[in-house]
């Protein structure tokens, strides 16, 4: 097991607030985002979009948008079907498996083709390509294309698609079903039948819309003499992308280079291969002059991915005194019409994740997949975590209830003990450390958790009473994520199509200034900034004297690029290994120029200094230019000074820590105001404070965003309803509430930094904690049981049926958030083992 290194000098920037080094260019305009390339004699293309859901291909003629003003091409799915070496590539093909049985078939991941040749799976999927000598003659031209649908049933859930006689999306698989995957550990089937308190229930976790700040975009110029390829794309996987789409067109791989110029944000949504990536490569291709796509935003909700929907069967296996004796679960998933990236390992991800920081003695997960006539789902935010984290945490509440203890007390009694080095848990897994103990007091005490309980004691039945006013509620979530997506030999184990490693390059130019190479890829995570960080420590220079270099697969060939909160954890470890052989090489020449043997030097205040002697010293700069005159180095040593290292790490890291959401119902209006939202999380060693708070509060955002407001629905045709942001509800500022943000450290037992990784904490933890604080607010006036979204007409019809109103006999109150009146996609009811005496909230 790597133990955390002991610094060898005072540290100078890493933890303290440097201020981002990306900033300045985005504040001023001076970003360059994938809209702003133009290239001589660029054209634009469109696309038609399918508005059917499930059909035939019968016609697709192009031929009058070939007449229409600036048009210069146009093609079908049956025209470019000779540009396609494989179909869209998924990386992560999961068969029907139970562990640790092998596969007991073959995975099920159909063909698919950029652009539709023969048929349409869901509404959205592309079935003809113009290309035109503007944006608006390509955006106008493909009205003009005529498209006949032969229309088919439509399938819109998983447990439609997995119905007998359902209709089967993909001919060639013979069913809808993706495949059932699973596993036990313990003796969870016997704890289950002996315990005695079992308490179950099933929830929901909607299909969302990632919604990006910037949209997807693609810029293609080609070197038609030597078939060279230059892809600009706003993704979050340059080097990824190069593989894969040398792959898919056959393309050389040394022929293409992709640059990730600033990338908008992602949030999973960009970590993908896109057909449209791939179509103006072809385009490119046949026409010999550089192309581009831009997405429109009602395009984009149909065209990018989407996350979640998941269905999930909870239980939780305990004493009479709440003590955790098993956790288990089943999830359905409802992956969409085609398997995108790694759409079916995303289930996995949390797999091992369903009893949360808490101690039990045994566990089981399974998971089962379908196809559907929707949008395929793919990494979003969390990507497995966040639903793993609402069904323990949901569930946890369920169980205090079950044994008459508060949600605080539940989990005091449940939550794993302090520990620093690895720990093996209930589902297998080692978690690296932790202390979600020392997280979830210091989150109870920013909170003021007695305090308000004792205001709840008194206002709740007050109001209840009354029939009117707002309902103090609090919800807690003391959660744990699994990050940095490796080892290798475990994600090859889990079939993953890719390695977990990542590489960093630095070099000490003779000026004394320092470039780092980067194999991850920012989208905003600050890498720029806590880079240099790591680097100016490391080698003795300041943060502005070292450049850091990214997302080009021609300056940094190396990387696995950026998602899963694994940049700092494999990537900045990388960078941490390239700067101990920069100092390695950097310390013999010091010893050769100095007359002393290297076990006479020490590292201190950033240079190399003879013990006992301080004034005799040489720092990284001086020696870089040693090293580049070479006139005087040591015998056999190279000239220069530059490294790379390549890491593989050999564990994931555990963040963790305990948000809790104090909030106030209105019970006229179901109106949801969340009144104080504490985050204490332990993300190991802290680069930069200002960079981890950032991460949070967005994170916090966007799952208070997935808690009160965000449901993608469609109708019995597949219609996406919720197709743009008058009907799909995404917060501003104005909606989100002030954080108070702290921190634990436990450093990580499986990297020399101790870092972990924070990246998605907020959108992993904040959802339960808004939905349990929601549900423990309406508890006082009968309602047993609410599921995400906890919108403003969700809560209302529930409050009005618990009184007897029924649900529905009249309109739901105008709550004044411009919101259009939905019936949720789908219901989930508590549905409690007898035993459990109904332990649903």
């Amino acid at each position: 097991m790597t133990q955390v290194a002991e610094p060898e000098a005072a540290k100078q920037f890493v933890g303290g607030g440097v201020l981002r080094k990306e900033d300045p260019e985005l504040l001023t305009g001076q970003g360059r985002f994938i809209d702003d390339i133009a290239l001589p004699g660029m054209l634009w293309m469109s696309f038609v979009r399918t508005p059917v859901a499930h059909a035939n291909l019968t016609r697709v003629d192009v031929s009058a948008a070939l007449e229409m003003p600036g048009v210069v091409a146009a093609f079908s799915g049956q025209d470019l079907a000779s540009e396609w070496a494989i179909g869209m590539p998924c990386a992560w093909p999961i068969a029907d498996r139970v562990l640790p049985e092998e596969p007991t078939a073959d995975p099920r991941i159909p063909d698919h083709w950029p652009v539709a040749q023969d048929k349409v799976r869901y509404s959205g999927e592309i079935v003809a390509v113009v290309v035109a000598d503007s944006r608006e003659h390509a955006a106008d031209a493909i009205e003009a294309v005529e498209v006949d649908y032969e229309e088919l049933p439509v399938v819109t859930s998983a447990e439609q698609a997995l119905a007998d006689g359902a209709q089967v999306l993909h001919e060639s698989l013979g069913t809808n079903k993706v495949y059932t995957w699973g596993f036990k550990n313990g003796d969870v089937d016997r704890i289950f039948d002996e315990a005695p308190v079992v308490v179950k229930q099933r929830y929901y976790h909607p299909r969302l819309i990632p919604n990006a700040i910037e949209p997807r975009g693609v810029v293609v110029s080609p070197v038609a003499s030597q078939g060279e390829f230059t892809i600009y794309s706003a993704t979050q996987i340059p080097h990824i992308l190069k593989v894969l789409m040398a792959l898919v067109t056959g393309i050389h791989e040394a022929k293409i280079r992709v640059i990730a110029p600033d990338v908008g944000g992602g949030f999973g949504s960009k970590l993908n291969f896109y057909a449209e990536e791939a179509i103006a490569v072809a385009v490119a291709k046949r026409l010999g002059v550089p192309v581009k796509w831009i997405e429109e935003r009602s395009e984009g909700y149909l065209a990018t991915i989407h996350g979640r929907d998941v269905t999930q069967d909870m239980e939780v296996a305990a004493t009479e005194e709440g003590k955790l004796l098993a956790a288990r679960v089943k999830l359905l998933c409802d992956f969409g019409a085609y398997s995108q990236l790694v759409t079916p390992g995303i289930p996995i991800l949390g797999a091992w994740l369903y009893h949360g920081p808490y101690h039990a003695d045994a566990y089981g997960f399974e998971c089962v997949g379908a196809y559907t006539n929707k949008t395929p789902t793919d990494a979003y935010r969390g990507a497995g975590r966040p639903e793993a984290t609402y069904a323990v945490e949901r569930i946890m509440d369920a169980l205090a209830l079950r044994v008459g203890k508060s949600a605080a007390e539940i989990r005091e009694l449940n939550l794993i003990p302090r520990f620093t080095e690895a720990k093996e848990i209930a589902s297998g897994l080692s978690f690296d450390s932790g202390d979600y103990p020392a997280s979830f007091a210091k989150a109870k005490e920013l909170a003021g958790y007695d305090e308000v309980r004792r205001e709840q004691a008194e206002r709740n039945p007050r109001v209840a009473s009354e029939g009117k006013g707002k309902l103090l509620g609090v919800g807690i979530s003391t959660y744990i994520e699994m990050c940095g997506l490796a080892p290798s030999q475990v994600l090859a184990a889990l079939k993953y199509g890719a390695g977990g490693w990542d590489a960093a390059t630095i070099r000490c130019h003779p000026t004394g200034k320092v470039t780092v190479i980067t194999g991850t890829s920012p989208h905003g995570q600050g890498h720029v900034t806590t880079w240099s960080q790591i680097a100016a420590d490391a080698l003795g220079v300041t943060p502005d004297d070292v450049e850091v270099l990214h997302g080009d697969t021609a300056i940094s060939p190396t990387g696995m690029d950026t998602y899963g909160s694994r940049s700092l954890s494999v990537g900045g470890t990388a960078l941490y290994k390239a700067a101990e052989k920069i100092r390695a090489k950097a310390k013999r020449i010091a010893a050769h120029e100095l007359e002393v043997s290297e076990d006479d030097l020490e590292w201190r205040e950033g240079k190399f200094q003879v013990a006992g002697a301080p004034d005799k010293a040489k720092s990284i700069p001086e020696i870089a230019f040693s090293a580049w005159t070479a006139h005087a180095l040591p015998a056999d040593e190279e000239p220069g000074l530059f490294a790379t290292a390549v890491y593989d790490p050999p564990n994931f890291t555990f963040p963790a820590g305990a948000h809790i959401a104090v909030v106030e119902v209105d019970t006229e209006t179901g109106r949801t105001e969340i009144v104080k939202y504490v985050a204490v999380d332990d993300c190991g060693t802290i680069i930069n404070p200002i960079i981890v708070d950032g991460q949070v509060q967005g994170g916090v955002a966007q799952g208070i965003a997935e808690a009160l407001y965000e449901e993608a629905i469609y109708d019995d045709d597949g219609v996406l309803v919720t197709g743009n942001m008058s009907t799909y509800r995404v917060p501003s500022a104005a909606e989100l509430p002030n954080f108070t943000l702290d921190r634990t450290v436990t450093p990580s037992s499986t990297n020399p930094m101790g870092v972990k990784g924070i990246g998605e904490a907020g959108t992993i933890a904040a959802p339960p904690a808004i939905v349990n604080a929601v549900a423990d607010a309406v508890r006082a006036v009968g309602v047993d049981f609410i599921d995400l979204p906890v919108s403003a007409e969700r809560v209302w019809r529930a409050i009005h049926s618990a009184r007897g109103g029924g649900d529905g006999e009249r309109a739901a109150p105008d709550t004044g958030t411009g919101a259009a009146s939905m019936t949720p996609q789908a219901s989930a009811f508590g549905d409690a083992d007898e035993r459990s005496e109904g332990g649903a909230q």
